[in-house]
């Protein structure tokens, strides 16, 4: 649909003016004149924020390029529940929205979704078109709030889980950054020995015609391989990478690549305890949004945040379907771990399955900063062992001829 830029006065008096989605002038002005406004302009325009026809093209790749950030999300959603909390209409809270929102993919998102409600789209479906924006989760969590009524209380809960889930990952980033910079840094000084500063010695051990040590020759070997063959080698690390990456593209690729994340040494228990926090947050929210364990097994395979324990939860929908409950299926699948499992076997027994899974989540959260703390004081020494035998061999490499050449020379004036 093409987009009208307008200038409106507002139900109070006041000035506005922004960008909106339309079939039409004609629609673009009812558009307006359902959300209170008296539009005293509209003109074609080529896109969101675009003055006019020649930035039409950057407009919209600068629009389509953009990424939401989650304080974004986060800020929209807190406005938009204390708006509707303040009993504003939807489309008004929404014509406000857009008018403050400065992110321009954001921007065009609620223009999008205010002419979607306005045709008779219910709230849901309309964000359901901005899955790039918002995620499953999210509007399946506004669809819930829509059918019980609770929609000021769902969004609250969404404010939660993107913010707690951005914290988690800034966590695991920040744990990580440090490690990234030092092994970015071994592997440049790794090549840069090779490929620059052994072949300075190169000319000098030929000279002495004495038998070079293994680290040396191994050295030298992987030195004249990089000189000669470095066209092949690029081409070769080319193909498996675009290989790899296309087999991660496929259903198997991702659910081997996420379980290969679960099970690595140090980092794995950090995906797994945040995976396990993620599950028990979300499932809580969904239980107490009156969504049944079917609907919430069918939201989580999707919003899980992980494709091996997501093949877990296709694999339970047969068998909750049979009535055999939630935690005997559970039991079975390795990715959950055995306190999770009690904590829903318990939450079943007693009918308050909700409070049980809030109980793990907050448990998880602990533990996830537990394990983030935990595998910055691990990777330490792993990095400096690695660190110290990169040096060492090159030492050994260099150094061990030179000794023996001083050697030779000793024995030789004597």
């Amino acid at each position: 649909m093409p987009y009208y830029k307008y200038a409106a006065i507002t139900a109070s008096g006041g000035n506005t003016k922004g960008v909106i989605e339309a079939q039409s002038v004609e629609a673009a002005q009812d558009a307006l004149a359902s959300r209170g406004l008296m539009p005293t302009s509209v003109s074609e325009t080529s896109g969101p924020d675009s003055p006019g026809g020649g930035g039409s093209f950057l407009a919209r790749l600068n629009t389509n390029m953009q990424k939401i950030k989650p304080q974004d999300l986060i800020l929209f959603t807190k406005q938009f529940k204390t708006m509707l909390n303040a009993g504003i209409p939807v489309l008004q809270s929404l014509d406000v929205l857009e008018a403050q929102t400065e992110n321009t993919k954001l921007k065009a998102a609620i223009v999008s979704i205010a002419a979607d409600i306005k045709s008779g789209t219910t709230l849901s479906k309309a964000f359901s078109k901005h899955q790039n924006i918002f995620s499953e989760l999210y509007c399946n969590m506004i669809r819930a709030g829509e059918i019980s009524g609770t929609l000021t209380e769902v969004l609250e809960r969404l404010i939660y889980i993107v913010d707690h889930e951005f914290k988690v990952k800034k966590d695991i980033k920040s744990a990580l950054t440090y490690p990234a910079v030092v092994v970015v840094a071994l592997v440049a000084a790794f090549f840069i020995l090779i490929i620059f500063v052994l072949p300075q010695f190169v000319a000098m051990f030929a000279k002495t015609g004495a038998t070079l040590p293994l680290p040396t020759r191994i050295c030298l070997g992987i030195h004249a391989a990089l000189v000669r063959y470095w066209h092949l080698g690029l081409a070769l690390l080319g193909g498996a990478l675009f290989l790899i990456s296309a087999y991660f593209r496929t259903d198997a690729g991702k659910i081997f690549r996420d379980g290969m994340f679960l099970h690595m040494p140090i980092l794995g228990p950090v995906f797994k305890k945040a995976a396990m926090a993620r599950f028990a947050s979300i499932f809580a929210i969904l239980q107490a949004s009156g969504i049944t364990v079917l609907e919430a097994i069918d939201i989580l395979s999707g919003t899980i945040g992980n494709h091996y324990i997501a093949r877990d939860f296709r694999n339970l929908r047969e068998k909750l379907e049979q009535g055999r409950g939630l935690s005997g299926p559970l039991r079975s699948c390795p990715s959950f771990t055995p306190m999770m499992v009690s904590m829903i076997s318990i939450g079943e027994e007693t009918g308050n399955m909700e409070e049980m899974l809030k109980e793990a989540a907050h448990h998880y959260d602990y533990e996830v900063e537990y394990a983030v703390s935990k595998m910055s004081e691990l990777l330490g020494p792993v990095l400096v062992a690695g660190l110290t035998g990169v040096v060492g061999f090159f030492a050994l490499a260099i150094f061990l001829p030179l000794v023996e050449m001083m050697q030779n020379a000793m024995r030789g004036g004597m």
